[in-house]
């Protein structure tokens, strides 16, 4: 029985996750905590453990995902390569911080980050950016669905940026995307389609940074591991899938339900 809820888990979170370009983590963590409360079978469930097996699960979403949008041509490479110069070592740094982290305390500040990117969301995009001349030096052009993007990513704003992403990921588990995606949107003017697309190839390698320090400071289950990573592969997959199908303006929507949902929950639950 177990097996079969840690699939369906895995299967569900992917997808969600692959969708928004989120990862998972933000829908794995909470699932984890509640199934936690209601069932005596995951007495196991503790933060370090649940974000140790939330990261190695989006390693397989993320690949599997990833695969999906290289086919379609949607991962802007140099602008993930350039976030990932932060996120890796901020992996690291904040999967040692998970270490010293309370149940309660992990829950109440869950919560509130998903409720402040979720507010992020709903402001005007055209208030954080200027428009990008296409002669300008350093701006990307991106084509996409026979469209032209154009947008300039600075690479001291994305170092800081991906450093602190980096570390609440490897602190939470949430793989980065639900702060990455919406910075990548707001800040930088990256169209959803690619956003979504480059953060699930940032991820991949951030999640396996942080799940290397996870596994050093034996926070990993390893007999429950296997139980969600098959769900991660085909829920990655059909999340990418359905993704292309989808309008910009209905995944911005997706990320902010999901945010808020799942935020609230999480303080009512780390509240109580």
């Amino acid at each position: 029985m177990v097996f079969f809820i840690c699939l369906g888990i895995g299967i569900l979170t992917a997808f969600i996750g692959s969708i928004a370009g989120l990862g998972g983590g933000i829908v794995l963590v909470p699932s984890l905590f509640f199934m936690q409360n209601i069932s005596e079978s995951f007495t196991w469930a503790t933060p370090q453990s649940i974000v140790g097996i939330s990261l190695i699960t989006m390693i397989f979403t993320a690949l599997s995902s990833t695969i999906s949008y290289i086919r379609g041509k949607r991962v802007d490479y140099k602008t993930g390569l350039l976030f990932l110069t932060g996120s890796i070592p901020g992996g690291v740094i904040g999967s040692w911080l998970n270490e010293f982290i309370h149940v309660d305390t992990f829950l109440l500040y869950f919560g509130i980050l998903m409720l402040v990117i979720s507010l992020i969301l709903f402001m005007n995009k055209d208030v954080f950016r200027k428009d990008i001349d296409p002669n300008e030096n350093g701006v990307r052009i991106f084509t996409l669905f026979g469209e032209q993007f154009h947008y300039k990513v600075s690479a001291s704003a994305a170092f800081i940026l991906s450093l602190v992403v980096g570390m609440l990921s490897g602190l939470f588990g949430i793989g980065g995307g639900s702060i990455m995606v919406p910075a990548m949107m707001l800040l930088f003017g990256i169209p959803a389609h690619i956003a979504t697309a480059t953060s699930m190839f940032m991820i991949f390698f951030v999640s396996i940074s942080g799940t290397i320090t996870h596994m050093a400071l034996g926070h990993i289950v390893w007999e429950y591991v296997l139980f969600f990573v098959p769900g991660a592969l085909v829920g990655g997959w059909l999340g990418a899938k359905v993704n292309q199908r989808l309008t910009g303006k209905t995944l911005e929507w997706i990320l902010r339900i999901l945010l808020i949902l799942i935020g609230l929950r999480m303080i009512f639950q780390g509240l109580s």
